[in-house]
């Protein structure tokens, strides 16, 4: 693999795909991240399992270190057990929180690409995401975890179930969302919670974004802190050639509508497409998205879509 400069964006080695998710799959638990009370993936776990698959929740799941679930290393451990272990076909990550930049420095990426699996989560997930896709090329999904299973909108599990265990190519009408920027553009799905996008600015785990379809969401974050991390973000001289901009619904974030001016003014003068309010990440609804994944988002139509499927 070649040596990644730790102050430019990184180039991903070719595209990989997980294995689908057939019935019966068992799925692994892990908590890369904050730490988690078993109480509160009761549900979640009781739903994978009603649907018909399996699961298997790693050792270390229900540790605590202060903020974090259990030391680094014990962290790491669940990580790598996970892919290296045959008989789990999905790893689905417990909860966010913080934690995850902790390990990226340290994660066997050459393990993970040997043995693609689907990785899901969001929020602080975001880094390990975006991380094991540069590293690896491998797809990841960006969508609800585990503790939330059950409890938030029932189409989250649905649509999540659809896009991993179907085989068919990825289809998203955005009927809630509203157009900035009308257009149509097509690139590489990139993205995740603004906060942990910026934080991988100038590490060799940000991807470049040239070409590529970038989406955002955060939430509780006040209207200065949004403005901080966009500005910083253009900047960062990450934007140019960027193709297209998704914004999620910036949950419980100060003055929404004063949001979408802070996008146009970072953005609109790269004259791409740019549509605002879709709901992923954090909130009730909370769709899946395939990371690295070529797309097709068309403001005319309101559809975010691909000809082609993100699992084999």
């Amino acid at each position: 693999m070649p040596t990644l400069n730790n102050q430019n964006p990184a180039s991903c080695p070719p595209l990989l795909k997980p294995p689908r998710l057939r019935s019966g799959d068992r799925i692994g638990i892990i908590s890369p991240a904050g730490p988690v009370d078993r109480a509160a993936l009761k549900t979640g776990l009781e739903m994978i399992e009603t649907s018909g698959f399996r699961v298997r929740v790693a050792p270390h799941v229900y540790e605590r270190n202060g903020y974090l679930a259990g030391e680094d290393e014990v962290r790491l451990e669940d990580l790598h057990e996970m892919f290296q272990a045959p008989e789990i076909r999905a790893i689905f990550c417990s909860r966010g929180g913080y934690g995850t930049l902790r390990l990226l420095d340290k994660i066997h990426y050459d393990l993970i690409r040997e043995n693609p699996k689907i990785l899901l989560g969001y929020s602080d997930i975001t880094a390990l995401l975006m991380a094991v896709h540069v590293r690896t090329g491998l797809i990841t999904f960006h969508g609800p975890m585990v503790r939330e299973l059950g409890i938030r909108d029932q189409g989250n599990w649905n649509a999540l179930l659809q896009l991993l265990s179907t085989g068919l190519p990825f289809q998203m009408r955005l009927e809630e969302t509203i157009a900035l920027v009308p257009g149509k553009a097509a690139g590489p799905l990139i993205g995740g919670n603004l906060s942990l996008v910026c934080h991988l600015l100038g590490t060799p785990y940000m991807p470049s974004l040239e070409g590529c379809i970038l989406f955002l969401e955060e939430k509780g974050e006040p209207l200065y802190r949004v403005d901080r991390m966009l500005t910083h973000l253009r900047l960062s001289g990450q934007l140019d050639g960027l193709s297209g901009l998704i914004a999620g619904r910036f949950e419980e974030c100060d003055q929404k509508p004063i949001i979408d001016e802070l996008l146009m003014d970072i953005f609109s003068g790269l004259h791409i497409p740019i549509a605002t309010g879709l709901s992923f990440g954090h909130g009730q609804k909370n769709l899946a998205l395939p990371i690295g994944l070529r797309v097709e988002l068309d403001t005319k139509i309101m559809a975010l879509e691909t000809l082609e499927p993100c699992v084999t």
